[in-house]
């Protein structure tokens, strides 16, 4: 795993200079705390909680999948990602590396929007895992769109549509019974059915979101493989 940690390191020097990926991290929850105090809390016909689990499941479909995305699309357009392959850097070991860090902040991230929320104990865990989950299947995405992008500004332009779909598929779902039934397999759906309570069955949502990682991952490695020597 020595590869892995030293692309990690990588990946946290590439994201801790890069001031737009870390503004997509804090903008969300900035949101969530805003309305949170200042329209849910003063209005009793709104749920307390509501802000923050909409903002959160927009932020796990989202945010992951641009910055994951952009990072590796950086990797092949500096022939890094060349070089890495070269030298024998494995799919798992270097989507370890650059997914890690992501999903180390997205963590973080993930905590503060349930203490926004007021979550506490098993609720705290429950929330904080699935997003988090969501966030790992975003990151994959966004890791084979970053595989087949060849700069920062294609990644931008293919990653964008695929997340606002998404990411706010889960609210078009809510107004149409088709889009409900066809967005059931994505894991976005589940993620906020989830945290919003919604869902009647969390082994099934669950499940869903399992599968979802399982064939994103295979993609990713599918994709490493084509794409990684190529420039």
């Amino acid at each position: 795993m020595r590869s892995a940690r030293a692309v990690f390191v990588k990946q946290a020097r590439d994201v801790l200079r890069n001031r737009m990926v870390l503004i997509q991290f804090i903008l969300f929850p900035i949101m969530a705390l805003i309305l949170t105090e200042l329209v849910a809390k003063s209005d009793d016909e709104i749920p307390a909680t509501m802000f923050v689990t909409m903002f959160a499941a927009i932020f796990a479909g989202m945010t992951p999948l641009m910055a994951t995305s952009t990072a590796i699309a950086e990797d092949r357009e500096h022939k890094s990602l060349r070089f890495l392959v070269m030298a024998g850097v494995r799919p798992v070991e270097y989507l370890l590396g650059v997914g890690g860090f992501i999903l180390l902040i997205c963590s973080m991230v993930a905590v503060a929007f349930g203490l926004i929320g007021g979550f506490a104990g098993v609720e705290l865990v429950r929330f904080v895992g699935v997003i988090i989950l969501g966030c790992l299947a975003s990151s994959l995405l966004g890791a084979t769109v970053g595989i087949f992008s060849k700069n920062q500004q294609a990644s931008t332009a293919m990653g964008t549509p695929i997340a606002m779909l998404l990411a706010f598929c889960p609210m078009l779902a809510m107004f149409n019974e088709t889009i409900s039934k066809v967005a059931g397999v994505l894991y976005t759906l589940q993620v906020d059915a989830v945290v919003s309570g919604t869902s009647d069955n969390l082994t099934h949502a669950f499940l869903i979101i399992a599968a979802n990682i399982v064939v994103l991952a295979v993609l990713f490695v599918l994709a490493y493989r084509k794409k990684g020597l190529r420039s």
